[in-house]
């Protein structure tokens, strides 16, 4: 299915996206986006169906909606994750996966003993979390706090992934941080986002965290974070860096449906085997 990708003109040959990035020709296919913002997120402006259409368009065979978690200032009501049940799973054949984006915390989350605003009576609705720094939420600190705080949400088990870990205003030890990642099998994004919109200054702290990721063979997502959805699938820059570093693309966890199914089913995530099927047969 020929395709094109805003930005950078991607376009999928079936064997792999081809792109005049400024930087050169990129061969590499990504078929899942694990990070996108809805309308129930104040500051998106899409709703599923957009991402639906969108994702046909860029032909992706899974997407996730992963709003922000509730100490976020315009972040959606608990219910709204309570009720993302009614989500189906499938649409055109197109998966898809109930998120969140949880925020780390300076101190402890009301009720739990977690330092990620993630309650437990929600914890059931959700396929899968991604933590991460907001401004908003806590205030950047030092290089120590910021890693210990991290670590901590790394460690807390309940979350999967860690959000734009490349933000200049949060610089964390690498090291030890990718360790405590591997060590809790939870994976490091690489932000799309990060190099267009957002964060600005992240591009050496995420070409210096790709560095690490190499040095101690660990894995990574790699996420839109779109917040409308003509940048769903949008992952031209995070393919230029990871396609110059030459990082090995089986350690790209969310490149395809069934590796990432199979990695949530490390995390006993009841979605791994309600979908594991489907994506079996993609």
């Amino acid at each position: 299915m020929a395709c094109t990708l805003r930005r950078y003109g991607v376009t999928d040959s079936g064997q792999g996206y081809t792109t005049n990035h400024p930087r050169g020709l990129l061969y590499m296919k990504l078929y899942c986006d694990t990070h996108s913002h809805t309308v129930a997120s104040n500051h998106a402006y899409s709703t599923i169906n957009d991402y639906l259409h969108q994702a046909e368009t860029v032909a992706l065979q899974l997407i996730s909606m992963t709003d922000h978690g509730p100490m976020m200032p315009d972040s959606p009501h608990p219910w709204h994750f309570g009720n993302m049940k009614v989500i189906p799973r499938m649409v055109n054949n197109i998966g898809i996966l109930r998120g969140i984006e949880a925020n780390i915390l300076p101190t402890v989350f009301q009720g739990t003993a977690r330092y990620v605003d993630l309650p437990d009576r929600m914890l059931p609705f959700l396929d899968f979390a991604i933590a991460s720094f907001h401004e908003p939420v806590f205030t950047p600190a030092s290089k120590r706090e910021n890693t210990q705080a991290m670590i901590r949400a790394i460690e807390s088990g309940v979350i999967q992934i860690i959000g734009h870990p490349g933000n200049p205003s949060y610089p964390i030890d690498q090291d030890e941080v990718i360790r405590a990642a591997k060590d809790n099998n939870v994976l490091l994004e690489i932000n799309n986002s990060s190099f267009l919109y957002s964060r600005q200054g992240s591009r050496p702290f995420c070409e210096s965290i790709v560095d690490t990721l190499i040095k101690h063979d660990w894995k990574i997502s790699v996420g839109s974070d779109a917040h409308i959805s003509f940048d769903l699938g949008n992952f031209a820059e995070a393919i230029e860096l990871l396609t110059r570093k030459n990082f090995p693309q089986e350690k790209i966890v969310t490149q395809h449906p069934l590796r990432f199914l199979e990695f949530l089913a490390e995390h006993n995530k009841p979605v791994a085997n309600e979908m594991m099927a489907w994506a079996q047969a993609l």
